[in-house]
């Protein structure tokens, strides 16, 4: 019998990824990543003279299409696999990216008369504009008492969908009358593969306040907001919502054209990077949480019924696995720390010193940063570069570092910036714990588990669990290309459930990282001066970090 495969395209932050995953045994056959032509759009628009305001971030919607086209047909060529044999497709997104599309799903940034509005272009996940509209939503939400609000840890954030559509209508008002619907990028992507737009009810439940069982909130809510949004979910927000899994159709005559894929290729309904991780690691039960680790962590764990845990970005029946609440938490800023670190703050020296052995700056300073031991350094930092995501849910919240003195070394800096996205994640871990969720071990995945061992065991230690490994480098792909093997079922050769899929297709590493006793112990003090800082400038006590923002915006 011919072998069958499936391809996962995961869009990141900086660029796309194809791979293309065997049916039998999900090994990665071929991958190819395309790094976006225009990145991050944070300062001005593409071939324009507006500059963008403070913490805005968009992309170009054509980066993604350029992804497919890319991509793809490079996997085939390298393999040779014949188009026959693939059966299915899925995509996987960062989340909440979302567009203003027109009647005909064109992005509003396409037309040439709103193309100068910075409001008409993709707000990427980490768009952190929308600040002041996620504080009254949650201070309205709270007013009125609203039921959605404890399922979503007391606070809705600014990345998400709505504050961002608000956004949209309270400073352009008239690209929010153009759009015919906002949507996110992941269901976006998929209606091109498709010509059949559908939402995921992973990217609704956990972005845009939908409820399995009571939809939307109410049109009053929205109208105590703004009397503009009243009608905002049966109008912008429109459209079937579909199980993850469910096949959103299949591929048109121009997206084969655009390929090399067969017309008719099964596609699944769009997804998220970290969500899919979860089946792709072969987690389907409680108590194994699991992190995607990258230029931020998702967290991700499974529950078998609904609880209330502060600061959780949601929690969504059927949200990962079906059968299963699942709830997810998160980390705005991990990768991006460390990488701010070297780009911007590391001396001349020690980039000299990397250059003459050979090796990039991080993997120095990992080198250096592994000869000291837990708390010898001196140093504790908040780990809030880009704000906190989980248990604070503030984008207003900044980093800091505390301890030095004239003979701190960078590595030691280095060093105290990993242990202190080390220290969120373990308050991620007490929430669920403190809540009545087992938090047994961890599951990691994504680029920086196979790149900084030190890394993964001072998560190991700060966390005091056991750490499981990805075996694959491009997990989220996996997950993907495995919700496409169940959109295409297994009358065409791939999977009726993503549970049958996980049995066959799921891989971690045999090796594992067990805590060290004794690091345990003195990380156990550290933390416990993290959580007095983390408290302190993070719960109101001392508002000092929104104060500085606050001088920053008025003298900008």
């Amino acid at each position: 019998m011919t072998e069958k495969y499936a391809i996962g395209v995961d869009y990141g932050t900086e660029s796309g990824r194809a791979v293309l995953v065997s049916l039998e045994n999900g090994k990665e056959i071929a991958d190819h990543v395309t790094p976006y032509k225009h990145g991050v759009i944070d300062e001005k628009l593409p071939e324009s003279e507006i500059e963008l305001g403070y913490e805005w971030a968009l992309q170009h919607p054509q980066d993604y299409i350029e992804v497919l086209g890319n991509s793809i047909p490079a996997v085939l060529k390298e393999t040779g696999v014949n188009p026959n044999a693939i059966i299915g497709l899925g995509i996987d997104f960062t989340a909440c990216t979302m567009l203003p599309i027109d009647e005909n799903g064109k992005p509003l940034s396409n037309d040439p008369e709103l193309k100068d509005n910075p409001h008409s272009w993709v707000k990427l996940w980490k768009h952190h504009a929308a600040q002041d509209e996620a504080n009254k939503i949650n201070e309205i939400a709270e007013q009125r008492g609203e039921d959605f609000l404890p399922r979503y840890g007391g606070k809705l954030s600014s990345e998400w969908m709505i504050a961002k559509i608000w956004q949209i209508l309270n400073e352009a008002p008239a690209i929010y009358e153009k759009a015919d619907r906002f949507v996110e990028a992941t269901d976006w992507v998929t209606s091109q593969l498709t010509n059949n737009f559908v939402r995921n009810s992973c990217t609704a439940g956990y972005k845009s306040i939908w409820h399995k069982k009571d939809g939307y909130p109410s049109n009053e809510f929205f109208k105590s907001l703004d009397p503009r949004l009243e009608n905002v979910a049966e109008t912008k927000l429109r459209g079937e919502i579909v199980p993850l899994g469910t096949k959103a159709g299949e591929l048109t005559d121009e997206m084969a054209h655009l390929t090399g894929l067969n017309v008719g290729t099964a596609i699944s309904v769009g997804n998220v990077d970290a969500h899919v991780s979860v089946p792709a690691m072969g987690v389907a039960e409680p108590g194994k949480l699991v992190m995607t680790m990258g230029t931020s962590i998702c967290s991700l764990l499974l529950g078998k019924e609904e609880k209330q845990v502060e600061g959780m970005c949601g929690v969504v029946e059927d949200g990962i696995i079906p059968g299963f609440y699942g709830y997810e938490a998160g980390q705005s800023a991990v990768g991006d720390i460390f990488a701010w670190y070297v780009d911007q703050a590391v001396p001349k020296y020690i980039k000299k010193e990397a250059d003459e052995k050979g090796v990039n700056i991080h993997q120095l300073l990992e080198q250096k940063a592994s000869a000291y031991q837990p708390g010898e350094t001196g140093l504790l930092a908040l780990d809030w570069w880009n704000g906190n995501r989980s248990v604070l849910v503030d984008t207003d919240l900044t980093g800091m570092l505390m301890g030095m003195t004239l003979q701190t070394k960078p590595e030691e800096i280095y060093r105290a910036l990993l242990e202190a996205t080390a220290f969120g994640t373990r308050e991620i871990v007490d929430a669920f714990h403190n809540n009545g969720l087992d938090v047994n071990e961890l599951y990691v995945c994504g680029g920086l588990p196979h790149k900084n061992k030190l890394l993964m065991q001072i998560y190991a230690d700060v966390t005091n669990r056991v750490i499981k490994v990805a075996d694959s480098y491009q997990t989220p792909a996996l997950g993907a290309a495995m919700f496409g093997s169940v959109a295409a079922g297994s009358s065409r050769g791939g999977y009726d459930t993503i549970l049958d899929a996980t049995k066959k297709m799921a891989r971690i590493k045999d090796e594992v990282i067990k805590p060290i006793p004794e690091n345990v112990a003195i990380y156990e003090k550290l933390y416990q001066e993290y959580s007095t800082l983390h408290d302190y400038f993070g719960r109101g006590e001392n508002n000092v970090m929104k104060r500085l923002k606050a001088i920053r915006s008025t003298t900008k």
